[in-house]
């Protein structure tokens, strides 16, 4: 089988990036398995990788989309021996459907997010978000099956596209390595980075996206308790004026507030463990989230989460047991939040409650380690994925 993805180690920016790797890493052993992705030469000799086409180089944001698609082409034309090609994101999934179209294969769709859901694209894509929401449509709708990662993102999955037939749309969770993602009681990533051990902190690790909903983290943290620190792991804006905009946040909040470190880049593995593990609240602000990997990881470390009550987070994060939720009301029709400065205040009363109470965080924490290796080891993940290639191979169309 082919395992067609945009992000694969060691460029991964994001929670798909984190799945596949883990989900290939288990997929090896029990099938024959062959990788392609996006981006420089890797020297594992199954693992190949693609480049966009030259001719499409520019600064126009709708080449981003064309150069997407001239890699899909470039996949589609190498799997040609795949009985069965696994696509992650609509950056590969036009892959796998052309590859269905010209080979035959089964083609079985994991979705990370949904295009419709996340409007704020048109900001980095121009008109190429009418193309990146095309090639969703076609490859999700013409899949022999679609793995959603929650129940929550099952139900967008089904509302955004109505034509899929409900069955061929399977749920597997998200997973966590227990193994790696535990308490760090080092601090020397703290001393390089700046951050005081001995103060309580809020921690925040994300890319700058609309969907992450830093904004609102920034708003929130304006009422924060005195003496906390807020770390912001925040980095891979979407387009440069998200980040300038996140940037002019940062500095206001910082002319009064102290303590407040932004770490404008993505931080190594062993550097997000060793802060997730020493914060007193990891902060997951997010406005759209089909599961939020990101919330695993902190719980792995034995950190209490405070987060957005949408998605698949409330899949994950037990509301009173391994953290605190905080309700977000839409839109109609937009996933902005009805109230931000109600979402906001709520959101700081909930992170100042546990920063009030460094023993209820405590027990968060630990009740939130035990959650994440009791019900999301990647071995039982593998396990399901290969019940889902095995249905969507017997139920080819």
């Amino acid at each position: 089988m082919a395992l067609l993805t945009r992000e694969y180690p060691p460029e991964v920016y994001g929670g798909a990036g984190v799945h596949v790797e883990y989900l290939a890493r288990e997929l090896e052993s029990l099938v024959e398995l062959s990788v392609h992705c996006w981006g420089a030469p890797r020297p594992e000799p199954n693992v190949h990788s693609y480049g966009a086409w030259d001719a499409l180089a520019g600064k126009a944001p709708e080449l981003a989309a064309l150069q997407a698609v001239s890699i899909d082409l470039l996949m589609a034309a190498r799997v040609g021996d795949a009985e069965l090609v696994h696509t992650h994101t609509w950056y590969a999934q036009f892959g796998g459907h052309l590859a269905k179209l010209i080979h035959g294969s089964a083609h079985v769709a994991t979705v990370h997010s949904l295009e419709p859901l996340r409007p704020w694209k048109a900001e980095q894509l121009g008109g190429g978000y009418a193309l990146s929401s095309f090639c969703e449509r076609a490859a999700l709708e013409g899949a022999d099956a679609v793995i959603a990662v929650s129940q929550g993102s099952r139900r967008d999955i089904l509302e955004a596209y109505p034509a899929l037939d409900p069955e061929r749309v399977q749920v597997v969770l998200n997973g966590i390595d227990t193994d790696e993602y535990r308490p760090d009681p080092q601090t020397d990533v703290l001393q390089r980075l700046g951050v005081d051990p001995t103060r309580p902190t809020v921690v925040f690790v994300g890319r700058i996206t609309r969907q992450k909903g830093v904004t609102h983290l920034l708003r929130a943290a304006a009422d924060f308790l005195p003496g906390a620190q807020l770390v912001l792991c925040a980095g891979a804006p979407d387009t440069p004026e998200i980040g300038a905009e996140i940037a002019t946040q940062i500095e206001e909040l910082k002319r009064w507030r102290d303590g407040v470190i932004w770490i404008d880049q993505m931080l190594p593995k062993r550097d997000v463990i060793q802060l997730l593990s020493h914060a007193t609240v990891f902060a997951c602000p997010s406005i759209y989230e089909p599961l939020g990997i990101v919330n695993l990881e902190a719980m792995a470390c034995e950190t209490a989460v405070v987060a957005s009550a949408t998605g698949g987070i409330v899949e994950v994060v037990q509301d009173g047991d391994t953290g605190l939720l905080v309700p977000l009301d839409q839109q109609p029709g937009s996933i902005d939040p009805v109230d931000p400065d109600g979402f906001a205040a709520v959101f700081a009363q909930r992170v100042n409650a546990l920063l009030g109470d460094p023993e209820l965080a405590r027990r968060m924490g630990e009740a939130g380690r035990r959650r994440a290796i009791e019900h999301f080891g990647w071995g039982a993940i593998a396990q399901q994925t290969l019940a889902v290639y095995d249905y969507a191979t017997a139920n080819r169309r």
